[in-house]
């Protein structure tokens, strides 16, 4: 017993010794082994916000990845044979990895970002299978950390608005490089966290020196926007500037009480999941960067302006000559025609640019552009999108009288397809303007400007009275035998609208040849749900608003109204005079 007491005051007395060796002997020698080993600092990536539809459907949404780090300490006695293997598996640059796997000094370089997480798990696994370190153990080079991975799991749908991210940068920070996904790239990133923990033969230290500051995650982003709905417009849009053999095209589907885009369209687009396959000219929203001359649909602001000012009344009587002669060139009509005895209500209904010019010489000077300006025209919508442009109003020097008389029938100024849009919902809404909005409630963009419905402004631009007079003579425009665009009518429902054909400006700023052919209405006509307004660019000669863009106008209606389950008014169409 005694020899065994003995035995263990040795062994004690050895391990204090060396105890006291560790604590107050030597402490810098080891401290100085520790630093050798080495410490690794690993960002904790926040999880993106999503980006939700209207009914909580995820449009961009953030799913379980994984980084994997190499500890080039370890790996680059392996390198070559290392990289190439990551190459063909990862689809990583070759060269590149092979750099990162050798760099001196460094114990944690990314090699590849956001890779789906089962499949980061197979390739660190075959590769600790393949490779061993120098006693023959696991391959302890290559580890993984949380790194979740952006997808678009809806293809092309709403990607002209979504945008995408591109690679991360090394510091772990998103690259957006389009659409929401740029303008509210700090709303939804959230702020990464930081992990510094001390390694050793390429394994974090279990009992080591860590520091984490936690990662805060980004917010969610809520759009109005409704995915079927913005599905099935993408189609229609699609078949229709197809059929016209069109250069390109657009459709605007607007609540009519709340400004909120249900849909918004682009043709051509892209698939927000594989951009790269694309022309980058694709990556945004023409909607909003693309200005062109509105054409006829542009009557209804001057017509609903004229009556507004108590310049006219629907059944009021023109006398329409076939030609205008006005000061630089003579105005006429899209067909041949001699004196006509027009009602405002057929002028409209027939889409005069003579009788809309005479109607429009009532307006003393400035007040059909003060008018213009209250409907939105000139002015950006500002909804959360970057690269909007204003368009184009003349004002001063430039609204010269033959000026005047083009903006009075849709020529000589410029809009956007959103602003476009919003103006005509302004006669549907009771003539009442309300700010569309993609963005439901409120969030903040990347430039500081707090957008979103609940921020959605209103102004009275003209009278509930003159809006509804407006109205009535908007549904003669559908009438089979008096209007220009009888396939724009939704079988049972009262709709009123107004086709739209302009000529286009080419690069060299003349009209090239080409014309942008359109329609704008909404339903139910006496009781206003939806505003839609579709745009074809370009479509082959001969074509027309109501021919074109009508009958994608009556698809994309009479789904919407379907869709939300708005039943007929039961009215029928008025038949306000268009001769007289």
């Amino acid at each position: 017993m005694q020899i065994g007491f003995l035995l263990i005051a040795i062994v004690l007395s050895v391990f204090a010794g060396r105890l006291v060796q560790l604590q107050a002997i030597d402490p810098g020698s080891y401290a100085q082994m520790a630093a050798r080993e080495g410490r690794a600092t690993v960002v904790l990536p926040a999880t993106r916000g999503e980006i939700l539809d209207r009914n909580g459907e995820a449009l961009a949404e953030t799913v379980d990845g994984r980084m994997i780090i190499a500890d080039p300490a370890v790996t680059k006695k392996v390198a070559p044979e290392l990289a190439t293997m990551l190459a063909r598996r990862l689809g990583v640059d070759y060269f590149q990895t092979l750099e990162r796997l050798r760099v001196e000094g460094s114990r944690f370089q990314y090699v590849a970002r956001q890779v789906p997480a089962s499949k980061a798990q197979k390739v660190v696994a075959d590769v600790r299978k393949k490779f061993t370190d120098d006693d023959g153990r696991p391959f302890a080079g290559l580890s993984t950390e949380r790194d979740p991975l952006r997808i678009y799991p809806n293809d092309d749908v709403a990607a002209n608005l979504l945008g995408f991210l591109g690679t991360p940068r090394d510091d772990g920070s998103a690259q957006a490089l389009a659409g929401l996904e740029t303008s509210f790239n700090s709303w939804l990133s959230g702020k990464d966290g930081e992990a510094t923990y001390e390694v050793g033969a390429g394994n974090q230290i279990p009992l080591g020196d860590k520091t984490v500051t936690p990662a805060v995650d980004g917010r969610d982003l809520r759009l109005t926007i409704d995915r079927d709905l913005q599905f099935y417009t993408q189609r229609i849009l699609q078949q229709t500037v197809t059929r016209a053999a069109g250069q390109s095209g657009i459709a605007v589907v607007m609540d009519s009480r709340t400004g909120q885009l249900l849909a918004l369209a682009d043709y051509p687009t892209y698939d927000a999941s594989d951009p790269y396959r694309y022309d980058e000219g694709l990556y945004k929203s023409s909607a909003l960067t693309d200005v062109y001359e509105p054409g006829s649909v542009e009557k209804v602001l001057t017509i609903s302006s004229l009556v507004d000012a108590g310049l006219a009344f629907k059944e009021q009587k023109f006398r329409v000559p076939g030609k205008l002669y006005r000061q630089d060139r003579p105005i006429g009509d899209y067909w041949d025609h001699g004196t006509l005895r027009l009602t405002l209500a057929g002028i409209l209904a027939k889409s005069s640019n003579v009788g809309t010019v005479l109607a429009a010489d009532q307006f003393r000077r400035g007040a059909l552009r003060r008018y213009l300006t209250a409907f939105g025209l000139g002015q950006r919508t500002d909804i959360g999108l970057g690269g909007e442009t204003n368009g184009i109003v003349p004002k001063g020097a430039a609204w010269t009288s033959q000026v005047g008389d083009r903006i009075a029938f849709g020529q000589s100024l410029s809009v956007n397809a959103v602003q476009m849009a919003a103006a005509v919902n302004t006669i549907a809404n009771g003539g009442v303007r309300i700010a569309p909005s993609l963005v439901q409630g409120a969030a903040t963009t990347d430039k500081g400007q707090q957008v979103g419905s609940d921020q959605a402004a209103t102004t009275r631009v003209i009278s509930a009275d003159a809006a509804r007079e407006t109205m009535l003579m908007m549904e003669r425009v559908l009438d089979p035998e008096e209007g220009v665009a009888p396939g724009a009518a939704v079988p049972g429902y009262r709709v009123a609208g107004k086709t739209g054909t302009a000529q286009r400006v080419g690069e060299d700023g003349t009209y090239d040849g080409s014309t942008t052919v359109s329609f704008a209405g909404f339903a139910p006509a006496d009781d206003p749900r939806f505003t839609i307004y579709v745009v074809v660019h370009s479509p082959r000669a001969g074509s027309g608003g109501g021919s074109v863009a009508g009958p994608a106008f009556s698809k994309l209606m009479s789904y919407t109204l379907r869709r939300y389950g708005v039943p007929p008014t039961g009215g029928k169409p008025n038949q306000t005079p268009v001769e007289w």
